[in-house]
């Protein structure tokens, strides 16, 4: 009994010491998220202002799951185990209520975690026809909701510019043409189509948005945007 005992007791600490480090594990694969975020704005403050502080800015690791998908929702939470680099840029679309990091490419895992840049399209923060993707059932679901006229903010370490939507279409996959440079500077959104279909989607709904405040350089730029337009639908 004594033994019995003894081994008892090895078995009860050793799932305190199992417990503990998932535990621990948990809470560091959000801090890890958070940081990586949080050390996108910190940088784009520093670049702005030399080092001023500024208020801060929008936790954008825990997204809005209602419109997710229950296996999206799960792929999300098991790339917060990995790590990424820095966003490239932050993607707000005030009248969807979507702000979401901007990260580089488009895998599988990066698309679980944010929006992806899509390779061989034009750089954030750069003249030409930006491309970035997401996943139908996760970050860019609320695309189903978004009208033309509604604005676009995109925030990269050193600029914020200002797109407006003035085209939405549903082409098939091999229609590369969406990507291609337009008249104005422009920021193209792609995911999946239909939104709620079952499998691998057929199409690919595709927003284009161009230009419509001149690139404004530093943190200040986007105080000045919001309170120039107030963002969003509702004031159309």
């Amino acid at each position: 009994m004594r033994a019995l005992s003894g081994f008892e007791r090895l078995l009860l600490v050793l799932g305190v010491v199992l417990l503990s480090i998932y535990a621990a594990a948990r809470i560091y694969r959000v801090v890890s998220s958070r940081s990586e975020v949080r050390q996108f704005w910190q940088e784009r403050q520093a670049m702005s202002s030399g080092g001023t502080t500024h208020a801060a800015q929008p936790d954008l690791t825990n997204p809005d799951f209602r419109l997710w998908s229950e296996k999206r929702i799960e792929a999300y939470k098991s790339s917060l185990s990995s790590h990424f680099a820095s966003p490239l840029a932050v993607l707000k679309i005030p009248a969807i209520n979507l702000e979401v990091p901007v990260l580089e490419g488009t895998d599988d895992l990066t698309l679980n975690r944010g929006a992806g840049h899509i390779e061989g399209t034009t750089s954030p923060g750069e003249d030409g026809n930006i491309g970035i993707a997401g996943h139908r059932d996760g970050f860019f679901r609320v695309l189903k909701d978004i009208h033309e006229g509604d604005e676009i903010d995109l925030f990269t370490q050193n600029a914020t510019a200002r797109y407006l939507v003035d085209e939405i279409v549903v082409v098939d996959p091999e229609n590369v043409s969406v990507l291609q440079p337009r008249q104005k500077p422009s920021l193209t959104l792609v995911t999946c189509f239909p939104f709620y279909f079952v499998g691998s989607a057929p199409q690919r709904y595709i927003v284009h948005a161009s230009i419509e405040t001149p690139t404004v350089r530093g943190l200040a730029g986007h105080q000045d945007l919001s309170a120039e337009k107030g963002g969003g639908r509702d004031k159309k």
